[in-house]
């Protein structure tokens, strides 16, 4: 799914639901990604949480599907059917993200669900909640080498500057609650292929990110353009040298290229040994 390549057609995509929506749109990324030859221009809609929000929702879907000419797809996590029968009102694709495990959960269990908006939410254990806020807090507070305290840390991520470092921790943050740190790699960091002399007391929480370096050139392209920093001369070396200091040093790494963030930071819980929480 690459927005900038031309000739691809466009679908409208919502993810609905009378929570934050973060349940519907990882769920519904994951299955647009299998898909080639469309973009698709994605939106959320949070807290729909009773009919006239819901019926404000398919009219929003609605409009979008008549500007662009193309039927709307709608990943819905509302538990009330009465809501989700609105939005279907809209006349757009709708996938329920409950829908295929719900009848089997019944007859498995014997009684049927009670479709209470935010019950969902009643199964938050507010210590683990309390542990995945702190553990953002940490994620901000150590991002780019802001603080260089690591003891703390579950996780270091090193790499050079737009490899991915940054989304990543927040990700094993807000869905784990993992204390992740990140580490940026400088010119002078680059000048040998050990670790920096910071890092080495931190070794077994070390985890290499790297990139092709003609995509980090056209993302730093975009951040700063034209610049010493964006010269895909300059990521061709860093990149080299980056990959060259994980491989002495006998760092895990992994190449961010063509990975999703939830594909990344998978591959760093299972290399490193940490423990899943998903919320």
């Amino acid at each position: 799914m690459n927005p900038d390549q031309p000739g691809l057609v466009t679908r409208p995509v919502f993810y609905v639901s009378d929570g934050t929506g973060i349940t519907a749109e990882t769920i519904g990324h994951s299955l647009l990604t299998q898909f080639t030859g469309f973009r698709f221009q994605t939106d959320r809609i949070s807290f729909v949480d009773d009919e006239e929000k819901a019926r404000d929702a398919a009219d929003r879907i609605r409009r979008a599907g008549v500007a662009l000419g193309a039927r709307p797809i709608v990943v819905n996590s509302c538990v009330d059917p009465a809501l989700s029968g609105v939005l279907a009102e809209s006349g757009a694709l709708m996938l329920d993200v409950f829908a295929p495990f719900i009848e089997p959960l019944e007859r498995e269990l014997g009684t049927p669900r009670q479709s209470r908006v935010g019950q969902a939410h009643g199964l938050v254990d507010f210590e683990t909640y309390h542990r995945r806020i702190n553990a953002m807090n940490f994620a901000l507070t150590h991002d780019d080498g802001i603080a260089l305290e690591y003891e703390e840390a579950d996780v270091i991520l090193v790499a050079v500057s737009r490899a991915g470092k940054t989304p990543t921790c927040v990700y094993l943050a807000l869905h784990y609650g993992i204390r992740a740190a990140n580490y940026p790699l400088t010119d002078q960091d680059l000048e040998t292929d050990r670790l920096p002399p910071r890092l080495r007391a931190y070794r077994r929480k070390l985890f290499g990110l790297t990139i092709d370096p003609d995509r980090l050139h056209q993302i730093r392209q975009e951040r700063r353009p034209n610049s010493r920093y964006a010269q895909l001369d300059t990521c061709k070396r860093e990149v080299a040298s980056a990959e060259a200091m994980f491989q002495v040093e006998r760092i895990p790494t992994l190449s961010t290229t063509n990975k999703s963030i939830e594909e990344i930071s998978s591959k760093v819980l299972s290399t490193l040994g940490l423990q899943r929480e998903m919320f």
